[in-house]
């Protein structure tokens, strides 16, 4: 008698950035009749984790005790930036049964079958291979385009944990766009460490990349994760007015006021990149930025100052943080002279003034396409070109589908329509 063997069983925690998200996509299509979507049916729990922050990391740890409570037999394996960072401590302390690198993801199917407790974290120097050609539960597709960042921004912990910024081969990505389009998607994602540098080690550039991505059949629309603005030239400007583009651009400022910009370590100044910001607000896009505070130096003054240069800026979406300090950071080692109290007082106040920004824009009625994601709480959920989210009153089933609005309520969180 021929007894088959077991299949082992392997379910997937993600943290982090859309960049995670992918990998996590490729670690599951490289052993996909192994992978399971809830924790109690699988053998092994993978975390590809997150270490943007001290709390990340603390989140990752909270996580791996309460599976190990709960699951005490289950095998965890930890990967992601975290791996990087804390990864050899976890494994010391005999948290977890093994340690992969970045490098180590594309190992997958031989790690998950691991007999013997195992670290191996590998080099930054490295290049996916392997491409994602399935994606489950999901209408849009992320595209990882470029890896790691030669940026030394003051808080950030990434170029350590990521290492320096190289390109993804540009036959691999334009292959795997293809065979998805092929699949059905039509949405696409591009998403890197800092996607913007893409290109520059392969004697190309992401302007180039995406003329070649708008010709390929069946793409509708492409979105791009975020960029710097001195990242954004006269070569990427010439392909805005391509309608496959998402008319939403996000570019991260990080602050509006140039002393702070200093002291974070960061490439660009308020006056050029709001004259950036009004160019291409002037050409109908929607824009969205990251913005940090409470970082060590942010004086009454300073907040006040890059408050009002914020007012100038034509924003239509936020990314906002409070400022908590990285271990192994330069912003880290400053003394740490914003209390908490205050960093959540200004925070709100930023978080207003986008708000309010946001909904003037969306006054401003322009007719819509709209990719339905999902059906929640008896309504359809999608996003349009502008990354704002449309809530949908339906009797058909939209999930999945293209539709062209014209008429609709904005609301103050989003814009409501019937179909």
């Amino acid at each position: 008698m021929i007894f088959k063997e077991k299949t082992i069983k392997v379910y997937f925690k993600t943290f982090g950035c859309r960049t995670n998200i992918y990998d996590t996509e490729l670690m599951q299509g490289l052993i996909k009749d192994s992978v399971v979507f809830k924790e109690e049916t699988a053998d092994i729990i993978v975390i590809n984790s997150c270490t943007v922050t001290n709390s990340a990391d603390s989140n990752l740890k909270y996580y791996i005790s309460q599976i190990s409570k709960k699951y005490p037999n289950k095998k965890i394996l930890v990967t992601g930036c975290s791996a990087h960072s804390i990864g050899e401590k976890l494994f010391n302390d005999g948290k977890v049964f093994g340690v992969f690198g970045h490098k180590e993801k594309e190992d997958i199917k031989n790690l998950i079958n691991e007999k013997q407790k195992f670290y191996k974290i590998g080099d930054l120097d490295f290049i996916n291979e392997n491409i994602v050609t399935d994606i489950k539960k999901r209408s849009r597709a992320f595209i990882k385009i470029q890896e790691g960042c030669d940026f030394n921004c003051a808080y950030c912990i990434i170029p350590a944990v990521r290492g320096a910024s190289r390109s993804m081969p540009e036959n691999k990505i334009l292959s795997q766009i293809e065979i998805l389009a092929n699949n059905g998607f039509s949405e696409f994602i591009l998403t890197g460490i800092n996607m913007g540098s893409y290109g520059k080690d392969t004697n190309t550039s992401l302007a180039k990349l995406l003329k070649k991505i708008f010709k390929i059949k069946g793409v509708k629309r492409v979105r791009l994760g975020s960029l710097e603005p001195s990242q954004i030239d006269d070569e990427f400007i010439d392909i805005l007015d391509n309608p496959i583009l998402e008319r939403h651009l996000h570019i991260a400022l990080q602050y509006a006021d140039d002393r702070m910009l200093r002291i974070m370590k960061r490439r660009n100044r308020v006056q050029s990149t709001l004259e950036l910001f009004e160019k291409l607000a002037s050409k109908g896009f929607a824009l969205g930025t990251d913005y940090i505070v409470g970082h060590p130096g942010e004086s009454e003054e300073i907040f006040e100052s890059g408050l009002e240069n914020l007012k100038k800026f034509p924003l239509t979406h936020i990314h906002l943080f409070r400022y908590s300090p990285r271990n192994g950071t330069h912003s880290a080692t400053l003394k740490q002279d914003v209390p908490g109290d205050i960093a959540k007082k200004r925070h709100k106040i930023i978080e207003e003034l986008i708000k309010e920004k946001n909904y003037n824009f969306r006054l401003n009625k322009k007719p819509l396409k709209i990719l339905v994601e999902n059906k929640k709480n008896g309504y359809f959920e999608g996003y349009d070109e502008y990354f704002n989210k449309m809530v949908i009153e339906s009797e058909i089933d939209l999930t999945h589908n293209w539709i062209d609005i014209e008429d609709y309520k904005v609301k103050k969180e989003y814009n409501f329509c019937e179909f």
